[in-house]
């Protein structure tokens, strides 16, 4: 999937919807439903930019089979996040997903835990940016947000950075100033520098109104608390929210 977000607003924020748990609860019972690909086409319909879905290497919720029938299937930018493997990189090349967004990837960690260390990885890490980057898929790195990752991610070449907005959906109200101004300082230093800037993890409409102020972030993506919304509203109407939080604070 090459084709670019619907919106023709420059200004606007994109949402991009992950939809990695709904494939975990078809998973927990080894059944067909419900169906990733049917919430990622509802979650389309209900105003998601794109959808981004996590092809682990231990296949806990996406599988192969999904990645596939999403890179046929959706009308909306697909976004594959991934491990920096051999494995996962020969993945991406043979279906192209619109962006391929390089994460750390730990087997026995519930969720990503932080950013990529790009800096300390960047030998590595420099040959895949540059063999996808070839392919035509848009690269983003998720990074913490810290001047010296920015610094490593433009000599990569990469075009986008997602910025891990994990420490500040876990910090209280009181104290996430300092949090906030790190990612405010760090999707500048990037903006200025080129690249395009996305951010998540953690974010849930009671939280994304200071993320989705900050005037340089292009793109969130979002999953578990769309998904967990979703239970007791609908998707549809999870993703609307999600839109209205955003545009709100936009």
């Amino acid at each position: 999937m090459t084709s670019e977000p619907r919106s023709i607003d420059e200004d606007r924020l994109r949402l991009g919807v992950n939809i990695d748990h709904v494939a975990t609860v078809r998973n927990a019972r080894g059944t067909t439903y419900p169906d990733p690909v049917a919430a990622a086409l509802m979650a389309a319909k209900a105003g998601a930019d794109g959808i981004t879905a996590h092809l682990r290497e231990d296949r806990r919720h996406i599988t192969d089979g999904d990645i596939a029938r999403l890179s046929a299937e959706l009308t909306v930018p697909l976004n594959l996040e991934m491990a920096a493997t051999d494995e996962m990189l020969a993945i991406a090349l043979r279906h192209r997903p619109h962006a391929a967004c390089i994460v750390p990837e730990k087997r026995e960690e519930l969720t990503t835990e932080g950013g990529l260390d790009v800096a300390g990885r960047f030998d590595l890490l420099a040959p895949m940016v540059a063999q996808l980057v070839a392919a035509g898929i848009r690269v983003s790195l998720f990074v913490e947000p810290d001047a010296r990752q920015i610094d490593a991610a433009l000599r990569l070449g990469a075009p986008v950075v997602e910025l891990h907005t994990g420490r500040y959906a876990e910090l209280p109200a009181d104290g996430v100033a300092d949090e906030l101004r790190r990612l405010s300082d760090a999707a500048a230093l990037a903006a200025k520098n080129g690249i395009e800037v996305h951010a998540g993890h953690g974010l849930t409409t009671a939280n994304v109104g200071p993320v989705a102020a900050i005037r340089q972030i292009r793109e969130l993506n979002i999953g578990h608390a769309l998904i967990a919304d979703a239970l007791f509203v609908g998707l549809g109407d999870a993703v609307r929210a999600m839109r209205d939080a955003m545009d709100a604070a936009r």
